[in-house]
Protein backbone atom coordinates (compact mmCIF):
# COMPACT_ATOMS: atom_id res chain seq x y z
CA UNK A 1 0.00 0.00 0.00
CA UNK A 2 1.47 3.05 -1.05
CA UNK A 3 2.31 5.70 2.01
CA UNK A 4 0.90 9.69 1.49
CA UNK A 5 2.89 12.99 0.89
CA UNK A 6 1.03 16.58 0.92
CA UNK A 7 3.16 19.56 0.00
CA UNK A 8 0.89 22.27 1.33
CA UNK A 9 1.16 26.31 1.55
CA UNK A 10 -0.08 29.25 0.91
CA UNK A 11 -1.64 30.30 -2.82
CA UNK A 12 0.98 30.86 -5.07
CA UNK A 13 4.34 29.60 -3.36
CA UNK A 14 5.65 27.03 -5.54
CA UNK A 15 3.19 23.65 -4.21
CA UNK A 16 2.72 22.14 -7.89
CA UNK A 17 6.28 22.63 -9.03
CA UNK A 18 7.84 21.31 -5.30
CA UNK A 19 5.72 18.38 -5.70
CA UNK A 20 6.95 17.46 -9.82
CA UNK A 21 10.04 17.65 -8.05
CA UNK A 22 9.79 15.44 -5.42
CA UNK A 23 8.61 12.60 -8.35
CA UNK A 24 11.99 13.53 -10.26
CA UNK A 25 13.85 12.58 -7.39
CA UNK A 26 12.22 9.66 -6.07
CA UNK A 27 9.79 7.08 -7.11
CA UNK A 28 6.23 8.56 -6.68
CA UNK A 29 3.12 8.74 -7.80
CA UNK A 30 1.20 12.52 -8.15
CA UNK A 31 -1.80 13.71 -7.41
CA UNK A 32 -1.73 17.10 -9.11
CA UNK A 33 -4.77 19.79 -8.24
CA UNK A 34 -5.55 19.98 -12.05
CA UNK A 35 -6.75 23.51 -11.26
CA UNK A 36 -7.53 24.13 -15.62
CA UNK A 37 -9.72 20.64 -15.21
CA UNK A 38 -12.01 21.14 -12.75
CA UNK A 39 -15.78 21.58 -13.98
CA UNK A 40 -16.64 24.36 -11.22
CA UNK A 41 -13.66 26.04 -10.96
CA UNK A 42 -14.35 29.07 -13.99
CA UNK A 43 -18.07 29.20 -12.93
CA UNK A 44 -16.89 29.89 -9.20
CA UNK A 45 -14.54 32.45 -10.19
CA UNK A 46 -17.53 34.34 -12.25
CA UNK A 47 -20.18 33.53 -9.37
CA UNK A 48 -18.49 32.73 -6.22
CA UNK A 49 -21.80 32.37 -4.09
CA UNK A 50 -23.60 30.22 -6.53
CA UNK A 51 -20.38 27.79 -7.09
CA UNK A 52 -18.69 28.03 -3.88
CA UNK A 53 -20.27 24.85 -2.42
CA UNK A 54 -20.11 22.45 -5.93
CA UNK A 55 -16.73 23.76 -6.51
CA UNK A 56 -15.64 23.08 -3.26
CA UNK A 57 -16.98 19.12 -3.00
CA UNK A 58 -15.59 18.75 -5.88
CA UNK A 59 -12.17 19.31 -5.01
CA UNK A 60 -12.72 17.35 -1.75
CA UNK A 61 -13.45 14.28 -3.65
CA UNK A 62 -11.32 14.81 -5.93
CA UNK A 63 -8.38 14.87 -3.79
CA UNK A 64 -9.90 11.66 -1.78
CA UNK A 65 -9.53 10.01 -5.58
CA UNK A 66 -6.43 11.06 -5.43
CA UNK A 67 -5.23 9.63 -1.85
CA UNK A 68 -7.36 6.22 -2.62
CA UNK A 69 -5.21 5.97 -6.07
CA UNK A 70 -2.33 6.24 -3.97
CA UNK A 71 -3.24 3.92 -1.35
CA UNK A 72 -3.72 1.35 -3.96
CA UNK A 73 -0.34 1.78 -5.35
CA UNK A 74 2.53 -0.62 -4.50
CA UNK A 75 4.76 3.02 -4.80
CA UNK A 76 3.95 6.03 -2.22
CA UNK A 77 2.48 8.89 -3.53
CA UNK A 78 2.58 13.09 -3.28
CA UNK A 79 -0.55 15.68 -3.92
CA UNK A 80 0.31 19.53 -4.13
CA UNK A 81 -2.40 20.34 -1.23
CA UNK A 82 -4.49 17.82 -0.43
CA UNK A 83 -8.05 16.95 1.34
CA UNK A 84 -7.13 18.56 4.28
CA UNK A 85 -5.70 22.27 2.64
CA UNK A 86 -8.97 22.23 0.86
CA UNK A 87 -11.13 22.29 3.76
CA UNK A 88 -9.26 23.89 6.64
CA UNK A 89 -7.75 26.77 4.59
CA UNK A 90 -9.73 27.08 1.20
CA UNK A 91 -13.35 25.68 2.35
CA UNK A 92 -13.17 27.44 5.53
CA UNK A 93 -11.70 30.90 4.07
CA UNK A 94 -14.81 30.48 1.59
CA UNK A 95 -17.02 30.78 4.87
CA UNK A 96 -15.40 33.22 6.53
CA UNK A 97 -16.12 35.45 2.89
CA UNK A 98 -19.36 34.51 2.63
CA UNK A 99 -19.35 32.17 -0.24
CA UNK A 100 -20.77 29.54 1.88
CA UNK A 101 -23.39 29.82 3.90
CA UNK A 102 -23.67 27.48 7.52
CA UNK A 103 -25.55 24.94 6.44
CA UNK A 104 -23.19 24.28 3.21
CA UNK A 105 -19.96 24.72 5.26
CA UNK A 106 -21.46 21.68 8.01
CA UNK A 107 -21.56 19.62 4.43
CA UNK A 108 -18.82 20.25 3.35
CA UNK A 109 -17.00 19.47 7.09
CA UNK A 110 -19.51 15.76 7.62
CA UNK A 111 -17.99 15.40 3.94
CA UNK A 112 -14.25 15.93 4.87
CA UNK A 113 -14.32 14.06 7.97
CA UNK A 114 -16.21 11.15 6.67
CA UNK A 115 -13.38 10.87 3.81
CA UNK A 116 -10.95 11.44 6.62
CA UNK A 117 -11.95 9.19 8.60
CA UNK A 118 -12.09 6.47 5.65
CA UNK A 119 -8.71 7.35 4.65
CA UNK A 120 -6.95 7.43 7.29
CA UNK A 121 -4.21 10.74 7.48
CA UNK A 122 -1.22 11.09 5.71
CA UNK A 123 1.59 9.66 6.38
CA UNK A 124 4.17 12.97 6.04
CA UNK A 125 2.65 16.75 5.70
CA UNK A 126 5.50 18.92 3.69
CA UNK A 127 4.73 22.55 4.76
CA UNK A 128 6.56 25.54 2.32
CA UNK A 129 6.70 28.69 4.27
CA UNK A 130 7.77 32.00 2.91
CA UNK A 131 6.91 35.57 4.05
CA UNK A 132 4.03 37.22 2.53
CA UNK A 133 5.79 39.69 0.50
CA UNK A 134 7.83 36.62 -1.14
CA UNK A 135 3.95 34.76 -1.13
CA UNK A 136 2.50 38.04 -2.97
CA UNK A 137 5.43 38.39 -5.56
CA UNK A 138 5.07 35.05 -6.23
CA UNK A 139 1.26 35.17 -6.43
CA UNK A 140 1.50 37.86 -8.76
CA UNK A 141 3.76 36.18 -10.98
CA UNK A 142 1.64 33.17 -11.54
CA UNK A 143 -0.93 35.11 -13.81
CA UNK A 144 -3.63 32.18 -13.69
CA UNK A 145 -6.56 33.07 -15.82
CA UNK A 146 -9.06 30.76 -12.85
CA UNK A 147 -7.64 32.17 -9.88
CA UNK A 148 -10.27 31.73 -6.67
CA UNK A 149 -8.13 34.07 -4.48
CA UNK A 150 -6.93 37.36 -4.72
CA UNK A 151 -3.39 39.15 -3.35
CA UNK A 152 -6.00 40.23 0.05
CA UNK A 153 -6.82 36.79 0.91
CA UNK A 154 -3.27 35.35 1.20
CA UNK A 155 -2.71 36.69 4.90
CA UNK A 156 -6.17 35.29 6.31
CA UNK A 157 -5.26 31.87 4.54
CA UNK A 158 -1.96 31.73 6.03
CA UNK A 159 -3.43 32.09 9.83
CA UNK A 160 -5.67 29.54 8.60
CA UNK A 161 -3.03 27.32 7.60
CA UNK A 162 -1.17 28.21 10.27
CA UNK A 163 -4.38 26.99 12.80
CA UNK A 164 -4.58 23.73 10.99
CA UNK A 165 -0.63 23.00 11.25
CA UNK A 166 -0.40 23.84 14.71
CA UNK A 167 -3.62 22.49 16.32
CA UNK A 168 -5.09 20.36 13.94
CA UNK A 169 -2.58 17.88 12.20
CA UNK A 170 -1.82 15.26 13.65
CA UNK A 171 0.78 13.87 10.67
CA UNK A 172 4.47 14.82 10.76
CA UNK A 173 4.66 18.25 9.27
CA UNK A 174 8.08 19.13 7.60
CA UNK A 175 8.61 22.65 7.50
CA UNK A 176 10.73 24.25 4.39
CA UNK A 177 11.79 27.33 4.27
CA UNK A 178 10.90 28.24 0.49
CA UNK A 179 11.93 31.77 0.62
CA UNK A 180 15.44 31.27 -0.39
CA UNK A 181 16.71 32.10 -4.04
CA UNK A 182 16.13 28.69 -4.88
CA UNK A 183 13.22 28.86 -7.96
CA UNK A 184 14.00 25.14 -8.65
CA UNK A 185 14.52 24.28 -4.98
CA UNK A 186 17.53 22.37 -6.17
CA UNK A 187 19.00 22.78 -2.75
CA UNK A 188 16.20 21.78 -0.55
CA UNK A 189 14.17 19.07 -2.56
CA UNK A 190 16.99 16.59 -1.94
CA UNK A 191 16.85 17.37 2.06
CA UNK A 192 13.37 17.28 2.02
CA UNK A 193 13.22 13.50 0.39
CA UNK A 194 15.76 12.60 2.72
CA UNK A 195 13.48 13.76 5.64
CA UNK A 196 10.85 12.33 4.63
CA UNK A 197 12.08 8.90 4.02
CA UNK A 198 13.67 9.21 7.75
CA UNK A 199 9.78 9.73 8.69
CA UNK A 200 8.10 6.71 6.42
CA UNK A 201 11.08 4.44 7.51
Amino acid sequence: MGRLITVVGNSGIGKTTFTRILCQLAPLDTGIEEHEERPFQYSFVEERRRYALANQIDYLLLRAEQELSIRHSPRDGVQDGGLDLDYYVFTKFFYQAGYLDQIEYQLCRRLHETLRELLGQPDVVVSLQAPLDVIHERFSDRRRQREITILADLEVLDTLLDDWLSNKCSAPVIRVDASRDDPDYQTIAPQVIEKIYTILE
